[in-house]
């Protein structure tokens, strides 16, 4: 299994160095990253390989019913074209490694590292009233909201751009791994721990 590397180019021996999202990123040795929806169950998405959760998380249409950097994104071209968004991820890797010359999958582990918000807040109705109060945020969780705002800073950047999927995709990954505050995915989690930090009592 050792010699199976992703897209026959990428090593997949990766540091996790977080504990507690040691078991939540899945990095089984794959050619072609795609299980065919073995795992699709919400209880299983820790066994999906991480490039192929990140591959699902880009195949969307928008950010639904709200707006995204001032405007309503509505596209159908990435829904279920998952080779199509294959091709994208690849071209991404291959920009990350030149202008890193690292392997793009830490890379990437590490924007998912950072990317995830530790704290979230939740509402709870005491007597008539809601009030909102501070909580840790699960490992799952906070991988699921990495690769969603990854996936949106991605959505956000291509828009009426001349950029390619690919170019975006690999500046964000990059930007999250180095924790700089121009990528959409750390601004996010900023925004989320600030929040709950308002909320502690």
């Amino acid at each position: 299994m050792s010699d199976i590397k992703l897209f026959n180019r990428w090593d997949t021996n990766i540091v996790i160095s977080d504990i507690s999202l040691q078991n939540k990123v899945c990095l089984t040795p794959v050619i072609v990253p795609h299980n065919f929806g073995v795992h699709s169950s919400k209880g299983q998405r820790h066994k999906i390989n991480v490039v192929e959760r990140l591959a699902n998380k880009l195949m969307r249409s928008g950010q639904g019913s709200r707006k995204l950097s001032g405007h309503y994104i509505r596209s159908k071209k990435a829904c279920g074209m998952k080779l199509m968004t294959m091709k994208h991820i690849y071209d991404a890797f291959e920009i990350i490694e030149n202008k890193t010359k690292k392997n793009p999958i830490q890379i990437l582990v590490d924007a998912l590292q950072n990317a995830g918000p530790r704290e979230d807040i939740t509402r709870l109705k005491r007597g008539g009233a809601t009030i909102q109060i501070a909580v840790d945020v699960a490992p799952e969780m906070r991988i699921n909201e990495s690769l969603k705002n990854i996936a949106l800073g991605t959505l956000t950047a291509t828009f009426k751009k001349k950029k390619t999927i690919a170019e975006c995709l690999a500046n964000e990954i990059m930007l999250a791994a180095k924790e700089d505050n121009q990528s959409y995915a750390i601004k996010r989690r900023d925004e989320t721990e600030r929040i709950a930090m308002a909320a502690r009592h």
